[in-house]
Order: structure tokens, then C-alpha cells, then sequence
């Protein structure tokens, strides 16, 4: 039994490509808080994700709490992101002695909304940006067949069933202030919220012997996380002239005791009775992780001149040092599940022909490209798994209540190890995943000073 659960771990089920609302389908989701998502609007996720050192008017940072003090007085930015994502999974099976059998292959589909964000002024040089996004996203179904020569003579068939869906949402309120024209700050509150549900199921589909009164099991698992964490940040400007900006900036995230419930129910009963509508009740617990938000240190550089803008961010999270001591499958000695400091890099670069063009449209469109690459915040058998994804997009400008833009952005990345590991003194592959991403976001900016929003009404 233990040796099918950690195979199972790392083993994609194979089946035709099914559609769902949550944000990842992965494997690697099985543990902890899921897959970590990309931060960022539509945009700045076409550059690679970009963005700590990002200062624009027409555009809702949502990296760095100090890019909101420029938010021009009376205007306001709205923006909606929605992606669409197909993944493509598949992992080398070995046998006994081995050598490789050939691939497990599955696909999925996922359709779900990215972030709403909304920023606008408060004062001079002082703005406001609210922004809510998944932060992470589980989404996985897993099955294995018992191979116990034993359990087949004795039971029959045997059948071990792996499930897990939900997300986890940030909601996010930065305020930003300018003191000086090249210098800003911010400081951003950030409320993590949301459930995941995991599930696992034992079944007997051929019952070969006996009177087929066999126990079967359904447990299931549920994460709730409701707390906050607080994030600074800084932006300065190291050149400005009137052909050129070059920005630095900087953000620190506070990490700290996360502390999500985990409310554990497991069910028991006979195969002539359904685990899942009756069954009886063996463990109804409830308690607290000690699963930690990690320190989290970005720092970037942000080019602009009237035809391009480029920019790079390096980011280290401390997921590693601050869960250190944190097991969540002690039970499960054959694959360890140990979490590991992250390391990013994300660059990209925009071209816009020429911004103020009227005759040609194609001139003010803008062009963007990037790529990104860094490490998994967890490793299976003590083995890294590697991230990279390169992007692409272009930004089309509309006039509807002031300047606003619908962008686009393309995406491929992949998830996996080029080594595999030992399980029982048996090879097994790890899982490696593709995925095809497509973005679209709306974003509404209105600086007009005659719009009806900031626009005292003289009658009622």
C-alpha cells in the first residue's frame, strides 16, 4: 500500500482531455497549497511577468504596492483578466528490471477568471490599487491498481483513487505615496482565503472470492486558509529625462505561520453500500498546519523610452527555510515531499512603433515578448523540479472612456526533472508538464477631467 500511494503521487492517470474552472492540473499539486500561479495582469504576464519596478498610469501593478501613488488625479483603472490553459502531462514508465515501458499521457483543459483590479487616487502623489487573483490552485485525479500478487488471489481487483480541486485566493489593498518626484513607497495588507478539498478512494470493482464483503474507504481532506500577510515596496527612478525612464524597485513580502485547518473525515463500509452517499464514520478530525508563508525578497530594473520598454525581476522566497520542519506526508517514507527555497528570473521586453500615431492603428499597437525560468517550491525524492515558460502578447488600444486597451497573451511552460527516482529499488519517472496558455484582459483607463466620475453634478 505505501509503495502505490507514492507512486501514485507522481503517476498521471491517462485519459481524454476534460475541461474544468479550476486554475491547474498538475500533479505536483498534491501537497500544500497547490501550484503557485503567476502573479501579474495580462500585460505584464506577456513580458515574462515583469513588473516590480513597472511605473505606469495606464496599467494596475499588482507587484509592488509603491507603483499606485502614480495614478493620475481624477481617473480611475479597471482590469479583468480571464485565462484559458490546455495541459498536457506524461511521464516514463520503467519495469521491474528498469527499462523504460513507454509514456503515461493525460489532458486537460482549465477556463477560469485571473484577477479583477481596480486603482484610482486618493490625493496628490498618494493612489490605492485593490486586486483580487488566485494565489494558488490544486487540480489532479490520480488512479492506481494494486499489484500484490496476494491482494489478486485473495481479493481481486483493488483500486486506489487520488482527487483534489480548489484555489486560493489573494485579496490584495496596496496604497502608494510619492514624497519625492523620483522616489515612491507602498505597503499592501494581503487576505489569503479559500478551501481545497482532497480525496482519496479505495475500491474493489471484481470481487473474485468470498461473499464480496469487503471494506471499502473514502477519506477526505479539507484545507481552509483565512489569514493575512503584509507586503512593502519601493520604486526610484535612476534616470528620467523626457526621452527615457530606467526605474528601480524593490519588494518585501512578510512571511509567517499560515496556519491552514485541515478538517479530515474518513468512511467506511461494505462493497453492497455506496462510501459516498452512507457508510459509517471511523475519524471526523480537525486541526491547524503548520504549513508557513515564506520571506519573500524581488527586486527589478524597468526600461521606457517612447518606442520600447524592457525589464527584469529576480525573485527568492524562503519556502524551504521557513517550512523546514513542516511534514506534511510523514506517512510516507517511500517519496519525501520536502519543501525548497525558489529562485526566479523574469525578463521581457515591449515595442510600440509609434504611440501617438492617428492614421495607422497598427502603429500604436503594442508588441511584447519575455520569458521566465526558476525552480518548484517542492521536491519529490529530494529531486528539484525545473520551471521555465516563454510568452508573447500585443496590447490593442481602444477609445472607451479614455484610453483604454484589450491584450492579449500566449503562453508555454514546462514543469519537470530531468532524473527520476528510486522507489523500492524501482525506477519511476517523473511526471513532466506542458501547458498552452492563452490570456485576454480588459483594461478601462479614464483620465478624461470632463468624465461624469469625478465630475460634481449641478443637478439632481
Amino acid at each position: 500500500m505505501p509503495l502505490l500511494v507514492a507512486v501514485a503521487m507522481i503517476m498521471p492517470v491517462a485519459s481524454s482531455a476534460q475541461t474544468s474552472s479550476v486554475n491547474a492540473y498538475s500533479p505536483y499539486s498534491m501537497y500544500g497549497l497547490g501550484e503557485i500561479l503567476t502573479p501579474g495582469s495580462v500585460q505584464m504576464r506577456s513580458m515574462g511577468g515583469v513588473g516590480v519596478a513597472m511605473r505606469s498610469s495606464g496599467q494596475i501593478n499588482t507587484l509592488n504596492p509603491a507603483s499606485a501613488s502614480i495614478i493620475p488625479q481624477k481617473s480611475f483603472l479597471f482590469d479583468v483578466n480571464f485565462d484559458a490553459t490546455h495541459y498536457r502531462n506524461n511521464q516514463m514508465k520503467y519495469s521491474a528490471e528498469g527499462s523504460a515501458l513507454g509514456k503515461a499521457r493525460t489532458a486537460y483543459n482549465t477556463v477560469n477568471i485571473h484577477n479583477i483590479g481596480l486603482a484610482f487616487p486618493l490625493a496628490k502623489n498618494l493612489g490605492v490599487n485593490f486586486n483580487i487573483t488566485p494565489y494558488s490552485s490544486v487540480g489532479y485525479k490520480i488512479k492506481t491498481t494494486d499489484e500484490q500478487p496476494d491482494n489478486w488471489a485473495d481479493i481481486g481487483r483493488v483500486q486506489y483513487v487520488y482527487a483534489g480541486e480548489g484555489d486560493i485566493s489573494e485579496v490584495k489593498l496596496a496604497i502608494g505615496w510619492a514624497p519625492w518626484r523620483r522616489f515612491t513607497i507602498g505597503v499592501a495588507a494581503k487576505y489569503y482565503w479559500g478551501s481545497i478539498d482532497r480525496q482519496y478512494t479505495t475500491q474493489f470493482p471484481n470481487v473474485v472470492t468470498g461473499t464480496g464483503e469487503f471494506a471499502s474507504t473514502v477519506g477526505i481532506d479539507t484545507y481552509t486558509v483565512n489569514n493575512f500577510k503584509f507586503q512593502v515596496g519601493l520604486q526610484a527612478d535612476l534616470i528620467r529625462t523626457e526621452m527615457r525612464v530606467l526605474t528601480f524597485g524593490a519588494t518585501y513580502d512578510l512571511g509567517g505561520k499560515l496556519n491552514p485547518r485541515r478538517t479530515s473525515k474518513v468512511y467506511t463500509n461494505s462493497a453492497y453500500h455506496n462510501a459516498i452517499t452512507g457508510g459509517f464514520p471511523v475519524r471526523d478530525e480537525l486541526d491547524k498546519l503548520g504549513l508557513c508563508m515564506p520571506h519573500q525578497f524581488a527586486a527589478g530594473l524597468y526600461y521606457l523610452d517612447r518606442k520600447f520598454a524592457w525589464g527584469v525581476d529576480y525573485n527568492y522566497s524562503l519556502w524551504g527555510a521557513d517550512n523546514a520542519s513542516y511534514d506534511e506526508n510523514s506517512n510516507m517514507k517511500n517519496v519525501v515531499v520536502r519543501y525548497d527555497n525558489t529562485h526566479y528570473v523574469k525578463m521581457g521586453m515591449e515595442f510600440t512603433p509609434r504611440r501617438g500615431d492617428t492614421r495607422n492603428y497598427l502603429n500604436r499597437v503594442s508588441y511584447r515578448v519575455g520569458a521566465r525560468f526558476g525552480n518548484y517550491y517542492q521536491t519529490f525524492g529530494n529531486e528539484p523540479i525545473n520551471t521555465f515558460a516563454i510568452t508573447a502578447g500585443l496590447g490593442l488600444p481602444m477609445r472607451l472612456w479614455g484610453s483604454s486597451s484589450v491584450n492579449i497573451a500566449f503562453e508555454y511552460g514546462r514543469m519537470s526533472s530531468p532524473n527520476t527516482i528510486v522507489v523500492n529499488a524501482k525506477k519511476v519517472g517523473l511526471t513532466t508538464q506542458n501547458y498552452y496558455k492563452i490570456s485576454i484582459g480588459f483594461s478601462l483607463f479614464s483620465a478624461d477631467t470632463s468624465d461624469y466620475w469625478f465630475v460634481r453634478q449641478k443637478f439632481d
